[in-house]
């Protein structure tokens, strides 16, 4: 599976994966949590579910359309493609990875 991997301080990177559960919580250090933020309503972003309780390491800041910070994600997470008709997380199309990758080598993300 194909997926943006965003590590804190760091440029998101492209890489493939096992379509695991394993491979994912790897990814994320622990129990995996999807949310989705982005007007593309079909992308997920994959991050720890702990991740703040564990005190994990601050990554990146969503930004609302006013620049006001509405959340925050803490630890590796990662972005894949998740269409509403499948109960699985799938390959990010090509179309989207530029996109992504640019809006996440900001230091906030606006949503």
């Amino acid at each position: 599976m194909k997926i943006i991997v965003v590590k804190p301080f760091q440029n998101p990177k492209v890489m493939e994966i096992e379509h695991t559960l394993e491979a994912m919580q790897k990814i994320v250090g622990g129990y995996i949590e999807a949310v989705y933020p982005f007007d593309d309503p079909d992308v997920a972003l994959v991050c720890n579910e702990e991740g703040k309780l564990e005190g994990l390491t601050p990554n990146r800041f969503l930004l609302n359309r006013n620049n006001g910070i509405c959340d925050f994600i803490c630890g590796d997470f990662f972005l894949c493609y998740a269409p509403a008709d499948s109960e699985n997380f799938e390959s990010m199309p090509d179309n989207l990875i530029q996109k992504y990758i640019e809006k996440f080598s900001a230091k906030g993300v606006r949503i």
